[in-house]
């Protein structure tokens, strides 16, 4: 399958304002990249003639086609290549027979996809995530040295027991959910595959109630399964580098003022803690956790745009 197939991103699309919808002849190039056995598959708008290249990861409840529409697209109009990846088991990046497919191995993927972009030439790369994406930059960044920025729509550190009982489906979830992940993951349920609905706090991922049922509808995002190793390698993940360590490039959060799931307090603590390159918040007004809204969504381009520009110089 391929996003020309798929009627799920055009259903959420309608919930954007005009401006972000993507048409025909605004789509981005659909590419595989054949990695490990896994067909990736990437939304790009390349530009030969781009100063920098913007790499954009997804969440636990997007997909890389709802990263083209927001931010992928409007920065390819204004000079910069972009490239949006469907990490494996979501979007429609084809699992290699029998993978089992952990967040270790999102990161993995992610540092290699920068080593391959930049393996064709020498331009400068800014990483941007949304969601759980966000923290996946940093992870990535904290395993690879070649980057140059990058941006988080929350930067959540899943190892505080306050993230993870803020971002579960309830406190109980959030409280036990991480050491049941861990047990179950050393059997045979290892596995086994949820509704992420049901362990997350999805049914905060946007804030107008008909776009919500337009995600959930969509198998290969907010509606997806996950494997519970893949959620017991996410909640237990530990950063190559720590935050007090960290010295790669610079940071940038930009976050949605009307997030219901992940609010500024849950990035502070473990922003607070990056002390050795600058570390920049832009909040969103109006917007969502994932944003649909203005001028929220304006602010975000333009805040990307500003510090990848920066970044490449």
């Amino acid at each position: 399958m391929t996003y020309a197939d798929q009627a799920a991103w055009r259903a959420v699309q309608e919930y954007l304002p005009a401006a972000y919808r993507l048409t025909p002849g605004t789509e981005p190039a659909e590419e595989w990249w054949e990695h490990r056995g896994h067909r990736i598959h990437l939304d790009a708008y390349r530009d030969p003639d781009a100063a920098v290249k913007v790499i954009l990861f997804h969440g636990v409840g997007t997909n890389g086609r709802q990263m083209s529409t927001i931010l992928g697209r409007p920065l390819a109009d204004r000079g910069f290549e972009t490239v949006a990846i469907d990490m494996p088991t979501y979007g429609v990046t084809e699992v290699a027979p029998g993978a089992k497919v952990t967040y270790d191995d999102w990161v993995r993927i992610g540092s290699e996809l920068v080593d391959a972009e930049r393996a064709k030439d020498d331009r400068p790369v800014v990483l941007y995530g949304l969601s759980a994406g966000g923290m996946e930059t940093y992870h990535v960044a904290s395993i690879n040295r070649g980057i140059a920025g990058i941006v988080g729509m929350t930067f959540l550190d899943q190892r505080s027991p306050k993230v993870r009982r803020d971002t579960a489906f309830d406190p109980v979830t959030g409280t036990l959910g991480a050491p049941v992940m861990k047990a179950l993951a050393r059997t045979p349920l290892r596995s086994a595959r949820v509704p992420m609905r049901l362990v997350s706090k999805m049914r905060a991922l946007v804030n107008d109630p008909g776009a919500k049922r337009a995600c959930y509808a969509d198998r290969t995002s907010a509606g997806n399964l996950v494997s519970v190793a893949f959620l017991d390698s996410y909640l237990n993940h530990v950063p190559a580098v720590e935050p007090e360590d960290f010295d790669t490039c610079p940071v940038l959060l930009t976050q949605p003022s009307a997030d219901r799931w992940t609010p500024l307090a849950l990035s502070t603590p473990f922003l607070d803690r990056i002390t050795r390159v600058p570390v920049t918040v832009v909040p969103l007004e109006n917007a969502g956790h994932y944003p649909l809204e203005q001028p929220g969504l304006d602010r975000m381009v333009d805040a990307v745009a500003e510090f990848a520009a920066a970044a490449g110089t």
